[in-house]
């Protein structure tokens, strides 16, 4: 197997995600498969790593990050990429401004040694049914509006882009 699209859910948006960039690299010729990182039993038999998860409290779930402690010798030898699910598409005006600012604590909280070529942050879908009473009030005081706001065309790019890279065997720096 080519490339582990690896990925920790809560609520499906980053198991789709997973999914379509999975889909992408196929298409662009590569052995890809998408599988939720407790579902990995061999890491060692993949060549490369695409692995997300989806950010509660500015950091990953903890499947991905035990995943990513168990497997860091793995890791270190081999082509990373890494990507985060939250909602900064979700929220509005000032709220909105500081969704980029995410992506420096998110990766403060992965592993140091954790060599990788890029982190995204995408948005997902955020419905009223995951949050509780509060948590939706909050959430709309905040100026928070439900629905799904994945870019798959951002998504698609990013997938083409690792893609290129690892068909022309390019290493990007780490960010």
């Amino acid at each position: 197997m080519d490339v582990l699209v690896g990925y920790a859910t809560a609520h499906g948006s980053t198991r789709g995600i997973a999914e379509r960039l999975a889909a992408r690299l196929a298409a662009a010729g590569l052995t890809t498969e998408a599988r939720d990182v407790r579902e990995v039993d061999d890491a060692d038999a993949y060549r490369a790593f695409v692995l997300g998860s989806a950010v509660h409290g500015q950091t990953w779930l903890e499947p991905a990050r035990a995943f990513l402690r168990e497997n860091a010798d793995i890791l270190g030898e081999r082509p990373v990429w890494i990507f985060s699910v939250g909602m900064p598409a979700a929220l509005r005006g000032p709220w909105r401004r500081m969704g980029p600012q995410e992506i420096p604590v998110i990766a403060q909280s992965l592993p140091s040694a954790l060599p990788y070529r890029d982190h995204r942050l995408f948005s997902g879908a955020v419905r009223p049914e995951q949050l509780p009473l509060r948590g939706r009030f909050v959430f709309r005081l905040l100026g928070g509006r439900f629905g799904d706001y994945r870019d798959w065309e951002a998504i698609d790019g990013w997938a083409g882009d690792i893609a290129g890279a690892l068909r022309h065997g390019r290493a990007a720096g780490r960010p």
